[in-house]
């Protein structure tokens, strides 16, 4: 599947209806948009199974980290990432139309530890590709301290600047496509979460103050004119804040929409909305009154994979309950594969937790922050994963033992809501998450259950 099938004219529809999205939510609170911030491939099935079941746009984005010129972790240019995302929607019957891809967190953060110079040609070589291989919405983010900018955080003004330069090259992407391709849309901002949770979490963050609100746009529409960038200000649609939520190894700290009240008041001129990320773990509750608090764009990552890496844990437990003690079977060795790919390579996870072997072990394993997500592509655990399915294939698992370990999918096959597949109960289970981002990001809320 090359990445023209997401041609000019899909891509401008899904464009037009993010735009209608936003547009509703800033006249009425209520209908929003959740933005699947994951390159992982089950993941992206669910996403696009869950688009088809409700009918809502689907918004899948990369990370500079995962998707970038060089590969990212997952070893997919942007182009290449394109194509997949692409050829998967058309495979399960996904409407072009119905689907936006954008780019989280584009910029110089992968390359953070060199010069500014060189980590921000790095990240305008990024934006320009993502542009090329078809992606409507571009978060421009500029917000990480380079190796020569000194251990303190960036001033507003500079974030804005370098923002405004990656715009241009997003800009100049944009001139060089055939007429007729719908320009970028553009999501900035100056307090940025870094991406996938903090690293560490003591108290909950306080929401953005409505006069920084104010200083990061006027930052942002000067140096946007200043670079003659200035109509591409006209299709910004949304700006980052800190709605006050965040999640780290083992807290989740949820929104409070009394403390969010002020944030949510100074909504800024049309057509921006707020962008909310690290809205991870969120209960419904909270997830809805986002929404209608403005915060239109909720952003998820790492609940998606930690709700893969609960399934599959789960089906090895069964695993070993129903063939652990059969002869000729080899049973799937999916854990101890992870933790070896883990410990072989330990820059995706060390940073993020602290503690002795024991906790280390546990946190490699459970952790909120999810950082077993960089290994799952690595072919020895893909090997293990594909012995796990094929062993609960041919020796299908009473339903019991899925009770036992996956009640929820236990209660979808009684209902005839599921088949049993192993993929498919993995698959319902991660869908359970976004079920819940379906039900406040839909105008009418259908379904939702408080928490």
């Amino acid at each position: 599947m090359k990445p023209e099938t997401l041609n000019a004219s899909t891509r401008g529809a899904a464009g037009a209806h993010l735009r209608e999205i936003l547009s509703r939510n800033r006249a009425e609170s209520v209908g929003g948009i959740c933005a699947v911030c994951s390159s992982h491939p089950t993941v992206i099935d669910a996403a696009i199974r869950q688009a088809l079941e409700s009918g809502l746009l689907l918004d899948i984005e990369s990370t500079a980290n995962q998707v970038n010129q060089f590969g990212g972790y997952t070893g997919q240019t942007p182009s290449e990432f394109a194509a997949v995302v692409a050829g998967r929607a058309e495979r399960l019957g996904l409407p072009r139309e119905g689907l936006l891809l954008g780019g989280d967190h584009l910029g110089p953060y992968p390359w953070r530890r060199e010069p500014a110079a060189a980590a921000m040609g790095y990240g305008r070589h990024l934006v320009k590709d993502c542009v090329l291989a078809g992606y409507s919405k571009i978060h421009l983010d500029a917000s990480a301290a380079c190796a020569d900018d000194g251990g303190a955080g960036l001033a507003p003004e500079i974030i804005a600047q370098r923002n405004a330069a990656l715009c241009q090259a997003a800009e100049d992407a944009w001139s060089q496509q055939p007429s007729g391709a719908p320009p970028p849309l553009y999501v900035v901002g100056t307090e940025v979460p870094a991406p996938g949770g903090e690293t560490a979490v003591g108290q909950a963050p306080a929401p953005t103050s409505p006069g920084d609100v104010q200083a990061t746009l006027e930052a942002h529409r000067a140096t946007f004119s200043a670079l003659g960038v200035q109509a591409a200000w006209e299709r910004v649609i949304g700006l980052v804040v800190q709605p006050g939520v965040e999640f780290g190894e083992d807290v989740i700290f949820d929104y409070d929409r009394r403390k969010a009240w002020l944030l949510s008041q100074a909504l800024p001129p049309k057509p921006i909305v707020y962008e909310a990320h690290s809205t991870d773990y969120q209960l419904d509750r909270a997830l809805r009154e986002m929404v209608e608090d403005h915060f239109a764009i909720l952003k998820v990552g790492p609940w998606l994979t930690y709700a893969f890496r609960q399934a599959v844990f789960a089906l090895t437990a069964i695993e070993r309950e129903w063939i652990g003690q059969r002869r000729g079977v080899r049973l799937s060795r999916v854990r101890e594969t992870l933790e070896a790919a883990m410990l072989g390579d330990p820059r995706h996870w060390r940073p993020y937790h602290s503690g002795d072997e024991e906790a280390l072990r546990f946190a490699r394993a459970y952790s909120l922050s999810d950082r077993c997500r960089y290994y799952w592509h690595e072919p020895s655990v893909q090997n293990e994963i594909a012995m796990l399915l094929r062993n609960l294939t041919e020796h299908p698992a009473p339903l019991t033992l899925v009770s036992q370990y996956m009640p929820a999918q236990h209660a979808a096959l009684r209902a005839g809501r599921l088949a049993y597949q192993p993929d498919l109960l993995i698959d319902d289970h991660i869908r359970g998450v976004l079920r819940q981002y379906d039900a406040a990001c839909s105008p009418r809320w259908e379904g939702l259950r408080d928490e």
